[in-house]
């Protein structure tokens, strides 16, 4: 089976005649939940069963859910959670408290149909990191950065879902938002590979991986690291990183020109798929187009992902919670709620 290389925002809470039908003849590799699409617990099972059934295979369902701003799921069916940084900051053993805290959510998801979430954040934080981004990190220097983030990914995997690290090869000298503008920085390269490039190096043997919309000049590139050959190969070569690589949304707006041209120009540079978060039909038909299907090595490292999703472990939900707000303290702004 040729699965198609975009990853498909749904429409809404329920699947739509449109989408059957698109889905069945394109059968994208997988598909990126937002809030639009959740409502409760029996709604979100009855969705993902929906869209796979449509799709023809068991394909990747995705979503976001880091905690604080970006959290999809939420209250009160689910529970609410702060900003990782907040939680990496108060705990007083932070790595076992992200493996619960994502093992929790792992858990939450599976239970709902959904199989990857959109973490860890290997991004470096620094004082100037666009507020957007800063606490949605893990930290201010390599060896916690690296820490963390392998914590999550354990915690992920327990919880029965796949890790997508992003966002390759290194998002946090951004000072500006990429949803809105694009971010261009010039750190030298001996000190991007010391610093920002050193998490994901250590990351490398993840499953899942995410680009980040930003130009680094310093290399020479005048093309966002999405969709620049020569960043995507660097992210394969000197990272080492040889899991399914996937673009950032290409609607954002750090990205130039129409939708479809948008994803050819991250899939001729090298990215396997793309993900295509928002827009009607008319859109995502014309995205599906531009992106076609997988390439055969591009299949080969979304098989590898496939056939890798976990099984959760068998947990004591409670026990978990219990553990992780005794990890990050009681009282008003505890963890998880």
């Amino acid at each position: 089976m040729a699965l198609g290389a975009a990853i498909i925002g749904p429409q809404g809470t329920a699947i739509t005649d449109w989408e059957k039908s698109f889905y069945a003849d394109y059968q994208p590799l997988g598909f990126i939940l937002f809030a639009r699409n959740v409502d409760t617990p029996d709604q979100l099972r009855r969705l993902t069963d929906d869209l796979r059934a449509a799709a023809g295979h068991e394909a990747l369902v995705m979503v976001d859910q880091e905690g604080g701003r970006v959290q999809r799921l939420r209250a009160p069916h689910w529970r609410e959670w702060l900003p990782p940084l907040d939680d990496v900051a108060r705990a007083s053993d932070p790595e076992r408290a992200m493996a619960l805290r994502y093992q929790i959510i792992g858990q939450e998801l599976r239970d709902a149909g959904i199989d990857v979430n959109a973490v860890p954040c290997a991004d470096l934080a620094r004082a100037e990191t666009h507020p957007f981004l800063r606490n949605r990190c893990y930290g201010e220097t390599v060896e916690t950065v690296t820490r963390i983030s392998r914590a999550v990914a354990t915690g992920c995997l327990a919880g029965g879902v796949l890790p997508i690290v992003k966002h390759m090869p290194g998002h946090g000298l951004a000072q500006v938002d990429s949803h809105k503008a694009l971010p261009r920085v010039d750190l030298p390269p001996a000190e991007l590979e010391a610093l920002d490039f050193a998490p994901f190096r250590a990351l490398a043997d993840l499953p899942l991986g995410m680009t980040a919309h930003i130009v680094f000049d310093s290399l020479g590139q005048s093309a966002p690291a999405t969709q620049s050959p020569e960043v995507i190969r660097l992210i394969r070569e000197a990272i080492g990183f040889d899991g399914l690589l996937m673009s950032d949304d290409i609607g954002m707006e750090a990205l130039s020109g129409s939708a479809p041209e948008r994803a050819a120009a991250a899939l001729a540079a090298g990215c396997d798929a793309v993900l295509q978060c928002n827009g009607g039909p008319q859109v995502v038909e014309a995205v599906a187009q531009a992106s076609g299907s997988l390439t055969p090595e591009a299949m080969r490292r979304a098989e590898a992902a496939l056939n890798g999703r976990p099984s959760p472990a068998s947990i004591d939900i409670s026990a978990c919670v219990a553990e992780f707000e005794t990890l990050v303290g009681e009282g008003p702004g505890r963890g998880a709620r």
